[in-house]
């Protein structure tokens, strides 16, 4: 009995993370943050591209109950998944192991995600009954229980890993190549190249692939599990009765803000075309631009998608600094539009589709890099606005969009699909059919309708034309970073006059954190001399004399960061005087008139904008009394509570 409680507690050594240090590590770094978590990653991105083929191609269930199943089911499924994300997130919340309270919930995952994935596939060969109970329940296992368990946790994982800002940044990146590893060179080029074309609609080949991929995931996450250590939730930091701001009070903050609502709107119709294009890749690569799993026509799309995304990150924050977050993406909207149309004109020339393909990828960069900085701005706006931060509740919101959107698009691509007649690669020859390729003497692959054929073409080019439009559109409207600076000076000052009233010495948030990361230092530096000695004693080494080579490494180590430092002073010098000089040579060449309009242009931008501001100002100063007011009483509502609970314990 006694070795069972210790299992139900999970402090038996058996269960204990195999990183001891009180810094992170490299093992920690390869194990925990890039090769554990690609087990599931894997899974989870073969069955976003792969698994409605599945079910249409290989499964054969595109008319089933009139096409309703493939309609119904997924738009369910995701709303269920939905709301059982909101649960995880707050049984995790909740959780007190000795491992922590996301990495337990890793280890209850791992052999989860190996059966279910299995299950997926595995669909009996019975009547139409059995194969519909069989999909929906190991659809749901899957998405519902295994993967909403694995990914709750895992998303936690950098965050509870130290409050160590540079390692914790490391960790980060480490997590960041193991997504771009899997998505973007297995299942973008591996799959469609080489896997695609070698199982074809071949049950058993799909079930014996899945099964591999489903397996690796288990030991895989299990190494996550044992080269993970939450050393936050280890310093069991919290501050017990600390004043928290209410839930519905935070939701109503957010859904009368007109520009978290407009947010809300363009991530909802982004969306919906993005994921109409997701589904719509593979059918269209297969009837429309190439053949059935040719092995190519998919990798070069995927190819084309993936070069802007490599090379934009250094083309988009230069432009947005100088014209501005919503603007830029604006206008990469426009060529994200432009890019589709062009594809759209001649959808079955390999060049044409290409090329528009790489004018809508470059168009598409903002939304990828810039828009989250704009949701952040927002965020900023509304502490502004109401005096405290909703940054947990407008997430959710987010990811329930991102979710329910995902069913939602999926059941109506699959109505369609059945509406259209859709014919899937089958081992009968269908009356009045033209076969497209014959893949052995059994199976066959038959060209579609017109009608089957334009929803290919629309689901992968022509709906982002209308989302591209739509999303220009919605973000004109959102003008939140106008002010923003001036917003964020606002809560400087109210933190600075907080601050003084508490008798505490304020300072810049810059300089703090620059105090942080040199205690962080300070602190890791003393535990490895720590670890290290303990180190020396067990292998018989000289405890000095390493002490001296690691300070030497050390050394060595800050001087070289200090000449890169020095060079990259020099480098910006540099550049910002060849900016100067430049604007100098461009304003002498001006006239005196020129000269005079443009600084009657710069007063008359500076008047508008001082006027909107205090207009803003003025209104936002109202909303932000009235929150604290409410904050302030249901704060006093709460201390009475407790009040009353401590008398009621002591009688």
């Amino acid at each position: 009995m006694k070795a069972i409680e210790r299992v139900r507690r999970l402090d038996a050594p058996l269960f204990n993370s195999q990183v001891k240090s009180r810094n992170v590590t490299n093992s920690e770094k390869w194990f925990g943050y890039l090769i554990g978590p690609a087990g599931a990653l894997l899974l989870n991105a073969v069955l976003s591209t792969y698994l409605n083929i599945y079910y249409t191609d290989v499964l054969n269930l595109t008319s089933l109950w009139g096409g309703l199943f493939l309609t119904v089911f997924p738009i369910l499924s995701k709303v269920i998944d939905a709301v059982v994300d909101i649960l995880y997130g707050y049984l995790i919340d909740r959780t007190r192991t000795k491992q922590g309270k996301a990495r337990p919930w890793l280890l209850i995952a791992a052999p989860l995600l190996t059966i279910t994935g299995i299950l997926l596939f595995i669909v009996p060969e019975a009547n139409q009954t059995v194969k519909v109970i069989w999909v929906m329940f190991s659809y749901n296992l899957f998405y519902s229980l295994a993967y909403s368990i694995y990914s709750m946790a895992d998303n936690m994982m950098v965050t509870l890993s130290t409050r160590n800002t540079t390692q914790r940044g490391s960790l980060s990146v480490f997590k960041q190549v193991s997504t771009i590893m899997i998505t973007g060179i297995i299942v973008a080029l591996v799959f469609p190249m080489v896997i695609m074309p070698i199982v074809g609609v071949d049950k058993e080949s799909w079930i014996v692939l899945m099964s591999i991929i489903s397996i690796l995931a288990l030991p895989l996450t299990l190494l996550e599990y044992y080269f993970t250590k939450e050393r936050i939730t280890e310093e069991k930091a919290g501050v017990e009765n600390e004043k928290k701001t209410p839930f519905l009070l935070q939701l109503k903050a957010l859904f009368t803000d007109k520009y978290y609502l407009l947010l809300l709107l363009y991530f909802l119709v982004y969306t919906a075309g993005t994921t109409f294009k997701n589904l719509g890749l593979v059918y269209y690569c297969n009837y429309i631009l190439g053949e059935y799993n040719d092995g190519v026509t998919q990798t070069l799309v995927s190819v084309i998608g993936g070069i802007p995304m490599g090379i934009g990150i250094f083309m988009v924050w230069p432009l947005a600094k100088r014209f501005g977050k919503r603007n830029v993406t604006v206008i990469g909207f426009l060529l994200y539009a432009l890019g589709s149309a062009i594809c759209f004109m001649a959808p079955t020339n390999m060049g044409v589709v290409l090329t528009g393909q790489f004018i809508k990828n470059m168009g598409g960069l903002p939304s990828a890099y810039v828009f989250m900085a704009l949701f952040a701005d927002d965020l900023d706006h509304l502490e502004w606005k109401t005096g405290f931060r909703s940054d947990g509740v407008s997430m959710s919101a987010y990811n329930i969009i991102a979710t329910s959107t995902v069913g939602i698009a999926t059941g109506i691509f699959n109505l369609l699909l059945s509406m259209t007649g859709y014919l899937a690669p089958s081992d009968t020859v269908v009356e009045g059919a033209t076969i497209q390729k014959i893949v052995d003497e059994t199976t066959y692959i038959f060209n579609q309708n017109a009608g089957v054929e334009n929803l290919f073409v629309w689901s992968f080019l022509g709906i982002e034309i209308i989302t591209g439009i739509l999303c220009a559109i919605i973000l004109l409207f959102i003008n939140v970073e106008k002010t923003i600076e001036r917003k964020q000076n606002v809560l400087v000052e109210r933190e600075k006059a907080q601050y003084l009233a508490e008798g505490k010495e304020w300072k810049p948030a810059a300089e703090r954190n620059a105090e942080d990361i040199l205690r962080q230092e300070e602190e890791a530096e003393k535990n490895y001399v720590l670890e290290l000695e303990e180190r020396c004693k067990r292998k018989g080494l000289d405890f000095i004399d390493e002490l001296k080579k690691h300070k030497e490494a050390m050394r060595l180590k800050k001087a070289q960061g200090l000449e890169k430092e020095q060079k990259q002073k020099e480098k910006e010098a540099k550049k910002e005087k060849k900016r100067r000089l430049k604007a100098e040579e461009k304003a002498r060449r001006l006239t005196e008139e020129q000269k005079a309009n443009r600084r009657l242009k710069q007063e008359r931008h500076e008047e508008r904008l001082d006027a909107y501001w205090r207009k803003e100002e003025e209104k936002g100063e109202k909303v932000y009394r009235h929150y604290q007011e409410n904050l302030q009483d249901l704060w006093l509502l709460e201390d009475f509570r407790r009040l009353l609970e401590k008398k009621e314990e002591k009688r």
